[in-house]
């Protein structure tokens, strides 16, 4: 067991380590956790060796999958029904957008730029199409956009961008037999029967010290991503449309959600953040960037083509539609997801899974910055949000004035 504390160790020490950078700089928690994923396997590479930290332990796979699971499901349970409902034109209309023309313009790319066969070029378009949900919750909850319409408009964006995804590549790789119609017709079950089941189940035996809700929810995500995997899906899938269904429940319980984002953010989403940047070899991206760059200036540029005109159709303000166009081209979740299904079934190498997964952190990471950094809409901030950097505004400057004073 000794080797397996050392390395939980090693994980949340890094985590730590981004959480203050995170803070320092207002970054979000989630990018900066993949940084130090990807500056840490240099370091070890070069000191005590890359394969101190198992990234493919089972156990280390099955704390990076539940956290990814339980992340994707409270970004769907901070679905507003009532904002959907209002805002699912201008949902759909970005997401379809964020889908489409990058998948096709990425696609081309690797076919006709990088030299990739057919299989693998489209592989890397859907990748490269995906949306992070992750990524883009975490944003959304740091800065508390996903308390607002604004945020939750976002979120609904991604999940059709998402679907658009994971739809796709089932299409085009996915076997379709009779186990697929059974998984569709246990998640159109779990859709419709749980927003009936929870309420009751949760007023009959929730509100004690055993937890009965995070059990209740784990035990339902766990089976249903079990039936996924086994119908050759993806596990996060159904957490998303199941978060999306108690939405109207769940996620208007702010003391749960409180609860479920300490076990998420706090013990299970360092595993995935890291361990996804851990998997990039920098001298290798280093040694033969030319792919890792195309695919991010088209996956870039391809969004802001097509999503930036929609959200400004809209009538988003300038800077509001490129907030929303760059965080639509953050992309991490289910890009890693294609990528390592490309990987696992032979569409792909690993030469080009390795320069499919750097782009697609690289997605996670540079968009992001830019549009925190150049474009952060705070007018839509909630108010405690805005008096709390006000606050820290004014701490900073007291602490340059006091120093200044201490030298003087």
């Amino acid at each position: 067991m000794t080797p397996i504390w050392a390395q939980a160790a090693l994980v949340f020490g890094l985590a730590l380590i981004a959480s203050l950078f995170a803070h320092r700089f207002r970054l979000s928690t989630a990018l900066v956790e993949i940084i130090i994923g990807l500056l840490a396997r240099t370091v070890l590479g070069l000191t005590l060796g890359a394969e101190v930290f198992a990234v493919n332990e089972p156990w280390v796979k099955t704390l990076a999958g539940i956290g990814a699971i339980f992340l994707t499901f409270l970004a769907g349970a901070e679905l507003d029904p009532d904002v959907f409902k209002m805002k699912w034109k201008e949902a759909a209309a970005i997401g379809g957008a964020s889908f489409l023309v990058p998948s096709v313009a990425c696609w081309a790319a690797a076919h006709y730029l990088l030299g990739w066969e057919s299989s693998p070029a489209i592989l890397a378009g859907i990748a490269l199409a995906a949306t992070s949900v992750a990524v883009v919750y975490t944003v959304m909850m740091e800065y508390g956009f996903n308390r607002t319409d604004y945020g939750k408009t976002i979120l609904a964006a991604c999940f059709i961008t998402d679907l658009g995804t994971v739809v796709t590549l089932g299409l085009v790789f996915a076997p379709f037999t009779w186990k697929t119609l059974l998984f569709v017709a246990a998640l159109g079950a779990a859709f419709v029967g749980l927003p009936k089941i929870t309420p009751v189940a949760f007023e009959k035996f929730g509100g004690r010290p055993s937890e009965f809700e995070a059990k209740f929810l784990l035990f339902a995500l766990m089976l249903l991503g079990a039936l996924a995997t086994w119908a050759g899906s993806e596990a996060v899938l159904p957490a998303y449309l199941v978060g999306m269904a108690l939405a109207g429940g769940v996620g208007r319980d702010s003391a749960l959600v409180r609860r479920l984002r300490t076990i998420t953010i706090g013990l299970l989403t360092p595993f995935y953040f890291i361990r996804a940047g851990y998997f990039v070899s920098l001298p290798a991206v280093v040694m033969a960037p030319v792919g890792v760059i195309v695919f991010l200036l088209v996956e870039m540029a391809s969004k802001v083509v097509s999503v930036y005109p929609v959200a400004r159709a809209f009538m988003s303000p300038h800077k509001d539609a490129m907030y929303t166009t760059l965080l639509m081209a953050s992309g991490l979740t289910f890009g890693t997801i294609s990528a390592l299904f490309g990987l696992s079934n032979k569409i792909i190498d690993e030469s080009q899974y390795s320069t499919l997964v750097a782009a697609i952190i690289a997605t996670a990471v540079v968009p992001t910055l830019i549009a925190n950094r150049f474009y952060l809409p705070r007018h839509h901030l909630p108010k405690d949000e805005i008096e709390q950097a006000l606050a820290a505004h004014d701490a900073e400057a007291q602490e340059a004035i006091d120093a200044s004073e201490v030298r003087s």
